[in-house]
């Protein structure tokens, strides 16, 4: 099924090219990590997350409006065997109109949905899933930005569940103010097959905050605060009603010369979110991060950080590093 939609693609790709095309443009992405989770102290699950992605792009911007992009994304974990543990096709369509962006197709989460609370998606799917395959509608001005996408994530067989995620976001900003949201949810239907005993269910969260951009009012080069709130919403059909745990959230965010700290703290009930970090299962979690970026030139970013987990009266930590390199061009063609 991939390979189709790849050719199909090509097809459309060749055809345009010969008619409207009017850049040739081609990008390629390479994110490299290492991401060591101890958290044994909290009895959640340990792993040592170390790979890199490498995903070739190439298309076309017809007329400033309209762009077609094909290519692919492959995964290499270090240590396995293969050349590539895995390949996710990349393969969209892109409407570009002063304020508006719209997108069809299997295209990169990279700064799209990537900005969303790890208690709501976490921070794993940017290694295991980049791309999101579906639609997506973006509306972005001075002040406002808004998103609304939905992501299929597996198709319903006689064998395989459907799987599909549906959500939005979006910020306000003016002078030093600025109020966020995020929200999602996760619909997981069963097989073509029933399985007896087996129910659909839904989960999700959505996230409010407020907060103060203070970036240009100090000597730091950014400082931001902000409080808000976060809800889930989960159910199991025919079985129950729904369960809707709360708690409020606080965030501090400040770096200087290249070396920043982030905090944020969580009290209220415990959430159990399929896409979200587990550590919000508890009542009570800070989270400290200690950030360094060595590396920012163009289009190159290095980043360590070092993470420290306060939870049910442990501290868990963590050790991550990653690098991302973008390199992109394009050359005009001719119209025919």
């Amino acid at each position: 099924m991939r390979i189709r939609l790849l050719l199909i693609f090509a097809v459309l790709f060749t055809a345009i090219t010969n008619t409207y095309a009017q850049e040739l443009e081609g990008n390629l992405n390479f994110h490299g990590f290492a991401d060591n989770r101890e958290y044994s102290r909290s009895n959640r699950f340990s792993e040592t997350i170390f790979g890199m992605r490498v995903s070739p792009e190439v298309g076309l911007l017809v007329d400033s409006t309209h762009r077609v992009r094909i290519g692919f994304n492959a995964f290499h974990e270090f240590g396995s065997p293969k050349f590539t543990t895995s390949i996710a096709p990349v393969a969209y369509y892109q409407y570009m109109k002063k304020d508006w962006n719209f997108y069809l197709g299997a295209f990169p989460r990279q700064g799209l949905i990537s900005d969303f609370p790890r208690a709501i998606l976490n921070d794993t799917l940017s290694y295991y899933r980049p791309n999101i395959e579906g639609m997506l509608v973006k509306y972005e001005n001075e002040n406002w930005k808004q998103i609304i996408f939905i992501d299929w994530t597996s198709r319903q067989t006689a064998t395989a569940r459907e799987n599909f995620i549906f959500g939005f976001s979006g910020t306000y900003k003016k002078d030093l103010f600025f109020v966020s949201h995020h929200a999602m949810m996760l619909h997981n239907a069963g097989p073509g097959i029933a399985i007896p005993n087996d129910h659909v269910e839904d989960n999700g969260a959505a996230s409010v905050k407020v907060g103060l951009d203070l970036s240009k009012k100090t000597f730091l080069d950014s400082l931001t605060l902000s409080a808000g709130g976060l809800i889930s919403f989960e159910r199991v059909r025919t079985v129950g009603g729904w369960k809707t745990p709360k708690g409020m959230l606080l965030e501090l965010n400040m770096e200087y010369h290249k070396f920043g700290i982030v905090n944020s703290f969580y009290k209220g009930e415990g959430h159990h979110l399929i896409m979200g970090d587990k550590f919000y299962t508890a009542k009570t979690y800070n989270r400290t991060d200690l950030t360094w970026r060595p590396i920012v030139y163009k289009n190159l970013e290095a980043k360590l950080v070092l993470s420290f987990h306060f939870v049910d009266g442990v501290v868990d930590s963590q050790q991550a590093f990653g690098l991302r390199y973008n390199l992109f061009g394009s050359k005009s063609l001719k119209r025919k």
